[in-house]
């Protein structure tokens, strides 16, 4: 399994930017899916996730109402739309993916991992 995260970029705070994942093989629509970022010099922290069917949507506090996480099951992709950016939302961005029908919100839930994309918000 292979996930392909892109669409980072560098933005002005109030910008916008649209993530999407994209994963290999014959299954997608399976796997529970997520996004999760890391600042410079800060843990890997959770961003969203998305059940396997799309139904259920679970944010981090800090992006609530900003992003939207959501999946296209035909294409194998994941998106993340973020809106009203803000320099703390500077960091990579990674995508993940779990084999269960649950919302995952835990590092530890996740059984593959993308490579990341760079998002940077300037002020």
């Amino acid at each position: 399994v292979q996930l392909q995260a892109s669409g980072g970029g560098l933005v002005q705070a109030g910008g916008s930017l649209r993530l999407s994942c994209a994963k290999s093989g014959r299954t997608f629509s399976t796997y529970a899916m997520g996004w999760f970022r890391q600042a410079p010099g800060k843990e890997r922290e959770f961003v969203a996730a998305i059940s396997w069917s799309g139904d259920s949507t679970y944010y981090a506090d800090s992006v609530k109402g900003r992003f939207t996480i959501s999946r296209d099951n035909a294409k194998k992709t994941v998106y993340l739309q973020m809106n009203s950016l803000k320099p703390e939302d500077t960091g990579i961005y990674y995508c993940a993916a779990a084999f269960t029908d649950r919302l995952v919100a835990g590092q530890g839930g996740y059984d593959y991992w993308g490579q990341g994309t760079q998002v940077t918000v300037s002020s």
